[in-house]
């Protein structure tokens, strides 16, 4: 499809596009922010796909639409962030990548949220009309899908937008029929009566996966049937009221219990029908008593019983959820509730009532509206699965689609396909794609057809009527990968990108979603329509519930957004996130997110405030040759970690990166050389180093941290946006493991001088003087002016410390010691009188564990754990009582060793 015209969505509070502020706030401020970024990235057209890419690199994708019921969630949230990322990795890396972004109409689910409101207005559909009630749904999903759209715009979605696509606009509305009219043809769509699963109060059939069945606390009942020529047989049944539609008894053909009885009849209680006693192998004979009633009409097991046997369906449950007449004047217009109650008791009078039992029943529950789904027999249409699901599953098998992560799901998948059920895609609303179906009222001969006949071709009555149902969502949906993009016309869009290289969505719509793309696809393109399925798992509470309205318990991401930042609640969501798991969002975590924000823009602040003096730099020190290889480290592993589609892992490690080494110990390192007596020279390089570093940390945190990169970017005045910059490339010069090795033995000293400077109390702003001698002390002091701005010391000299030196000893690797100063800095008598009474009250709870542990008591009295755990306490306070000797003998001599 090439690129329409149509007008980029704004953001809320709009944006002037105008330049960017000079100089850098003090702190940042999302929300002046992130409006003009995203204006500048629709300005620029950079998330515009091209419409025939040169070259062989291309990478695209399309987002699983959002239904148009309501704003979205934070399900919503991780699924595009997760796409965003990879999104931008891909086209930084150079790729032609198409990001195709669009809307579901949602059959049901839309249609319900405004008859609601309509009944709020004291209105309903049927008294509306059909051409009304439709204009109705198309201004809610006008409303609802721009606020979708703008959602995704905050969110840093960055789809073209330009390719914005909805289920039922015309083309993808045509490519349905052509579906429809197509899988006819070939006999793979058929019409029928069946058992569905019928939801009385969306007033439509739904599919198997569209039902809930979950454990509820129910009763069952035994009835006595009695049986033409004496005796009885008792059933069991959780739905006494579905008696009325009895048309057998079913025994299982090797339960020796009923050989007797097969062959014979029952009189129906109630109704004193003569209905036959049958053996068939379904019958399970551990259930209740092991005598089925037989309501083909009520149950799928049932029905296949009957079907098997000849038996003629009665039914008795309407498609209101009422009993209609075939139940009897005294229970006929009773909805299922009432009828129950209603049937027990006339069980009861009538003596046919044997028992009744606390059973806990898997109850089908509307996936959309919780209610009680009837199984009714039901015209509908039906597309036949076995070769579709065969197909999809032979592709899972071979590679051609690689699910991520692979266990349990592609399992689960191929479980699926293997024992999949013809589909049930015609469903009684108004709002959806209509059957091309039209009906003679005359003689019931069915048409399929694109255009509506203008007379009956074999009766001749004219104009048929059309078929009044809709199809399936999910019929349109499976579809969305290739009709999106030009199908079935083709097109440059189809060429270019199609299949589509991922596909990422949660593993809750495999089979509802993924499998039907997958055999659509297969069937009607001949390709996969993608090449790898990333699965996700659902974002829950702090308490690991599902959010829901019902819980109270939902985020909007807006909110979240408002207060902390887009790039705050991405980087929430990615964090430990894993393929295929389930996520908790944390509160607490936003906080997290926000502070390695304000880190970043502190260091970014700090990087740009160093001017440039025009001095040549001079060779890289030690500090710059480290940071680089560690930046390249970084560089590959992100990398890494994205080819693997694993962008929690990417970000996790990046951050890492971004906060312990290079704001804590390269910036602070340069602080000295910028700021301090070093020399033009050496000020330029770490000016230069700086400038490399947050570039090359500004590229690999853009696909996760959109808004406040690009910010940075631009504020550093770095060439066109970020947007359109390039990932960083490999440089395998950069890697130093000998630089590694040095600075890590600087680190190593620092730390442990900082940990020493803790312990003893000496005061933050106090300069320490540290001897250094052993192993590595010569290296140790080539950085010396480094070791001491990091680890503030006045200085550092290679010896040992003379007699009479009060201080405190660190060994550093192999047999490096440093010697830490302490006579001028603190008060050495009362800092040796604090550590001895912390010493003594150490070695009073050692002795107190050493005399428990020695008793033989509380060693076979208590449990094996708490034995261990006071042994695991003994072995700590034995460590902190020497460790404190150590510290008390250092500051005062022999004479302060404790006894």
């Amino acid at each position: 499809m090439a690129q329409d015209s149509r007008p980029e969505p704004a953001l809320p509070g709009g944006s002037d596009g105008g330049p960017e502020p000079r100089g850098m706030a003090p702190a940042y401020d999302p929300g002046a922010v992130e409006a003009r970024i995203s204006a500048r990235w629709v300005e620029s057209g950079c998330f515009r796909a091209p419409d025939s890419p040169a070259g062989e690199r291309r990478f695209s994708l399309v987002m699983p639409p959002p239904n148009v019921t309501g704003r979205l969630h934070m399900g919503h949230a991780l699924d595009n962030t997760l796409q965003d990322v990879f999104v931008r990795w891909h086209r930084m890396r150079g790729d032609a990548t198409l990001w195709l972004p669009g809307t579901d109409h949602a059959g049901i689910a839309t249609q319900a949220v405004v008859e609601r409101r309509l009944q709020e207005e004291g209105l309903s559909r049927s008294a509306l009309g059909r051409e009304a009630f439709l204009r109705r749904v198309w201004a809610w999903k006008d409303e609802y899908e721009a606020g979708i759209t703008l959602q995704l715009r905050r969110l840093g979605c960055s789809c073209d937008w330009s390719r914005q696509r909805f289920t039922l606009e015309p083309d993808l509305a045509r490519a349905v029929e052509e579906v429809f009219l197509r899988y006819h043809r070939e006999g793979l769509i058929y019409r029928g009566d069946y058992i569905v699963n019928w939801c009385t109060s969306c007033g439509t059939a739904i599919s198997d996966l569209e039902v809930d069945h979950e454990p509820e606390p129910s009763i069952l009942y035994r009835l006595r049937y009695p049986l033409e020529g004496g005796g009885e047989i008792v059933i069991a049944t959780v739905r006494p009221e579905t008696m009325l539609g009895d048309v057998a008894v079913a025994v299982h053909p090797d339960d020796p219990r009923y050989r007797p009885q097969v062959g014979r009849h029952a009189i129906l209680p109630l109704a004193g029908r003569r209905i036959p006693v049958i053996a068939d192998a379904a019958v399970d004979p551990e259930f209740g008593t092991g005598a089925l009633k037989i309501t083909p009409a009520h149950d799928a097991t049932d029905a296949a019983i009957g079907a098997r046997h000849g038996l003629a369906a009665r039914q008795v449950i309407g498609t209101d959820g009422r009993l209609t007449a075939e139940a009897g004047p005294r229970f006929a217009g009773r909805t299922v509730a009432e009828a129950r109650l209603a049937v027990v008791e006339a069980l009861r009078a009538a003596g046919a009532l044997e028992g009744e039992d606390e059973y806990t029943a898997a109850v089908g529950r509307c996936s959309r509206c919780r209610s009680v789904v009837e199984p009714l027999v039901s015209r509908q249409w039906f597309v036949r699965m076995r070769g579709l699901a065969d197909a999809a599953a032979e592709a899972v098998r071979r590679g051609r689609i690689r699910i991520v992560p692979p266990a349990p799901f592609t399992d689960v998948f191929l479980q699926w396909m293997e024992g999949a059920h013809d589909w049930c895609i015609s469903r009684q609303l108004w709002w959806g794609h209509r059957i091309p179906a039209y009906e003679c009222p005359r003689c019931g001969e069915t048409v399929v057809a694109a255009e509506a006949p203008a007379a009956c071709p074999r009766c001749g009555a004219p104009n048929p009527p059309r078929d009044p149902d809709v199809l399936d969502t999910w019929f349109s949906s499976a579809l969305w990968p290739f009709a999106t993009l030009g199908w079935p016309g083709g097109g440059s869009d189809l060429q270019a990108y199609y299949p589509t290289d991922l596909l990422v969505t949660g593993h809750d719509i495999l089979f509802f979603w993924v499998a039907r793309m997958a055999f659509s696809a297969l069937r009607l393109t001949g390709e996969v329509p993608f090449r790898t399925v990333l699965l996700h798992g659902l974002v829950r509470d702090a308490e690991g519930r599902k959010m829901s309205k019902s819980l109270g318990n939902g985020v909007d991401p807006i909110e979240v957004m408002d207060r902390y930042g887009t790039d705050a609640l991405r980087l929430t969501l990615l964090v430990g996130v894993a393929a295929g798991h389930d996520t908790r969002f944390l509160p607490e975590k936003l906080e997290g997110s926000q502070r390695f924000c304000n880190k970043l823009w502190n260091v970014a602040r700090f990087v740009v405030a160093a001017e440039d003096d025009g001095t040549p730099p001079d060779p890289p020190s030690l500090p710059d040759r480290h940071i680089l290889s560690r930046m390249e480290a970084a560089r590959g592993a992100a990398t890494a970690s994205l080819e693997r589609l694993e962008a929690g892992e990417a970000l996790a490690g990046l951050q890492a990166f971004v906060w312990d080494e290079f704001c804590d110990w390269y910036v602070e390192a340069a602080k000295r050389r910028l700021y301090g007596r070093a020399g033009p020279g050496p000020r330029a390089t770490a000016r230069a180093t700086l400038r490399t570093v947050l570039s090359g940390v500004l590229r690999m945190l853009h696909p996760f941290l959109p808004f406040i990169t690009e910010e940075i970017w631009l504020q550093m005045g770095s060439p066109g946006l970020l947007a359109a910059a390039a990932w960083p490339e490999a440089r395998p010069a950069a890697t130093d493991p000998a630089a590694e090795e040095a600075f890590g033995a600087v680190q190593a000293a620092v730390t442990a001088i900082r940990s020493l400077r803790a312990e003893l109390r000496v005061p933050p702003a106090a300069e320490l003087a540290v001897l250094v001698h052993g192993p590595g002390a010569e290296a140790l002091r080539a950085e010396a002016e480094t070791v001491q701005v990091l680890a503030r010391l006045r200085s550092l000299e290679c010896r040992e410390p003379e007699r009479g030196d009060a201080g405190a000893t660190a060994v550093v690797g192999a047999g490096l010691e440093l010697f830490l100063r302490l006579g001028d800095v603190i008060d050495v008598p009362a800092e040796v009188a604090r550590l001895r009474r912390e010493w003594e009250g150490a070695r009073r709870e050692r002795d107190r564990a050493a005399e428990r542990l020695a008793n033989p008591e509380f060693r076979t009295r208590a449990r094996p754990a708490v034995v261990e755990r006071e042994a695991q306490r003994l072995e700590a306070l034995e460590a902190s009582v020497a460790r404190l000797a150590g510290r008390i003998s250092a500051l005062d001599g022999e004479k302060g060793i404790p006894s």
